[in-house]
């Protein structure tokens, strides 16, 4: 069988892994033949001919036939893409923020050059969840994805309710197992998630949705307080990214928020580095994934996979078509939103109101506010005020 050559761009923890798996395994047929790299003079353990600093030089390769792009740089990661594409080479990306940025021109581009365009790693780590989007659930009509798609704040939030770390502690405890980056801020504040949740939203209803405008708040406004009330409910919180859809094929709602969970559901017993993702069917109902979300090997692994694709000639169809969607919500949620006794909270951005509490430092609101009223609203974009869904 033909020998693949790839040129691998990028050797950090996941870049190293896939070279080793490869050189390991020379019965898969693939050989990285060249790896950029930005600094020359780093030790690294592969030898030294194969690294490059000039990108272009792999691009133009005419043996090399796939790209693996594993680079943290999105605006660097598009102009590899795109040159890779353009140059009729099939891609493997791991970029989602690159990908949720300029996701319908790399699709076009991809047709266009009939490659692959494939980026499996992008999303949930391990968990297969595009091609389930693409191949399983490619004619049922789906009615919501949701679930946990960052490793890196399920292990934080695990830890803070589990535990009783302080949200510093818990941080820290991540960042040194590898679960989060030295600047955590893409995973704590739900970006990292929206990236996601704009690719899931595509492949599960063929809509490109602005990640701009996707209703978004992360985990750094939590306190004790918050905790000590999910306990009280025998509930946990995790940040969960939620898509759903009316009859209409319509997406009513989309966003990243802490939510209530009972300990006892699916959702609820993800802790630590792993996510979870629920897919709700008209025919199917309910399917469970989980796995493992954040760190070197479940990356590798939905890399290797996307290479072991390419090899059978695999392409995403998109089959629910990919078009730009102008997002209206229309739904009402049950939200729970506390503060610091000091902090002004407009209460009437709540339809209704079920109940609310005051201690000498905090108080808590619980009541039901349109989607549409939260997307702008004081509630997303205070820091010190606490928002956290019952649906």
């Amino acid at each position: 069988m033909k020998t693949t050559k790839i040129g691998l761009f990028g050797f950090g923890v996941v870049g190293e892994g896939i070279y080793k798996v490869l050189a390991q395994k020379p019965q898969l047929n693939l050989e990285i033949k060249q790896i950029a790299i930005k600094q020359v003079e780093k030790e690294r353990k592969a030898p030294a001919f194969l690294f490059t600093t000039d990108g272009d030089k792999i691009i133009n390769d005419p043996e090399i036939e796939m790209i693996i792009e594993l680079i943290s740089d999105s605006e660097a990661a598009y102009d590899i893409v795109k040159k890779a594409i353009t140059n009729g080479k099939s891609v493997v990306s791991a970029n989602k923020q690159m990908i949720s940025d300029h996701h319908l021109e790399l699709i076009e581009l991809s047709k266009k050059h009939n490659v692959s365009f494939l980026y499996e790693a992008a999303v949930c780590g391990s968990i297969p969840i595009i091609r389930n989007l693409e191949e399983y659930f490619d004619n049922d009509l789906l009615k919501s994805v949701n679930g946990i798609v960052n490793g890196s704040t399920n292990y934080i939030l695990s830890k803070m309710l589990n535990e009783k770390n302080t949200y510093s502690k818990a941080l820290k405890d991540a960042q040194e197992k590898g679960f989060a980056e030295s600047n955590p801020t893409l995973d704590v504040e739900g970006i990292d998630s929206v990236h996601k949740l704009g690719i899931i939203a595509l492949h599960a209803f063929g809509k490109k949705i602005d990640t701009n405008k996707i209703i978004r708040k992360g985990i750094t406004s939590l306190k004790p307080f918050d905790f000590n009330y999910a306990q009280e409910k025998d509930c946990v919180i995790k940040l969960v990214s939620n898509c759903t859809s009316d009859e209409e094929g319509e997406i009513n709602n989309i966003a990243v928020l802490p939510k209530f969970i009972n300990k006892n559901e699916s959702l609820g017993q993800t802790n630590n580095e792993y996510n979870g993702v629920i897919i709700e069917s008209t025919l199917a109902d309910k399917q469970f994934f989980y796995g493992k979300g954040a760190g070197r090997f479940p990356t590798s692994s939905a890399v290797l996979s996307d290479i072991s694709a390419y090899k059978f000639g695999y392409k995403y169809e998109y089959k629910k078509g990919f078009k730009e969607y102008d997002l209206i919500y229309k739904g009402i949620g049950k939200f729970y939103v506390s503060y610091e006794n000091n902090t002004h909270l407009d209460l009437e951005i709540f339809d209704s109101i079920s109940e609310t509490f005051k201690n000498n430092n905090q108080s808590y609101v619980i009541g039901t506010i349109k989607y549409k009223n939260l997307v702008s609203s004081e509630i997303i974009s205070n820091p010190k005020i606490s928002i956290i869904s019952f649906n």
